[in-house]
């Protein structure tokens, strides 16, 4: 006995319609207009994927901003209170950063930083310094980024100096102004 196959919905050839003389696929001929709104679609979406995407790295470089401001606001604290802190015959500026953290020249723990701050820009705990040019000591900070600031006018009195700087280098914290770290 031979055996009988029974033919299955895959057998089964595309029916073909003529509409006005030519050959189509579907009765309705909208052959491929689905496939072209869909890539069409997609386009649109991947536009919005990109625009989304630079407007919250913008958004992050703006807040990385403020918190620069906000712990340059600390070191120059820091070295303010470094400086009113002074012994007599003791100098009024620190020789290094973890001075802040535990002043050398008192006998008891005076600490007028809390902590070494991460720049939020660079994201390193490095800082730039600008020392007195007399001995030596750190009078102002500065972040080590080279990036061209978003916020260029508009600064609090204390930082107004930092109005028109073209880099976050130009910014610096402290007792000193210098012109250019």
């Amino acid at each position: 006995g031979a055996v009988h196959r029974g033919r299955t919905a895959m057998d089964k050839p595309l029916p073909i319609f003529r509409v006005r003389g030519r050959v189509r696929c579907s009765p309705h001929g909208q052959g491929g207009f689905t496939y072209l709104g869909l890539m069409i679609g997609l386009a649109v979406l991947g536009i919005a994927a990109t625009a989304t995407l630079e407007t919250e790295t913008l958004l992050q470089r703006r807040a990385a901003e403020q918190e620069l401001l906000a712990i340059g606001a600390e070191f120059s604290a820091a070295l303010a209170s470094y400086a009113a802190a002074t012994p007599a015959n003791q100098p009024a500026a620190p020789a290094a950063l973890q001075d802040l953290l535990r002043d050398p020249r008192q006998p008891a723990p005076v600490r007028h930083l809390r902590r070494l701050y991460r720049d939020p820009i660079t994201g390193e705990t490095t800082w730039g310094t600008v020392t007195s040019p007399e001995n030596q000591r750190i009078v102002g900070v500065y972040s080590l980024s080279a990036q061209q600031p978003l916020k260029i006018a508009n600064f609090e009195a204390l930082v107004a100096h930092f109005e028109g700087s073209a880099h976050y280098q130009d910014w610096v914290f402290g007792t000193a102004r210098p012109v250019a770290p």
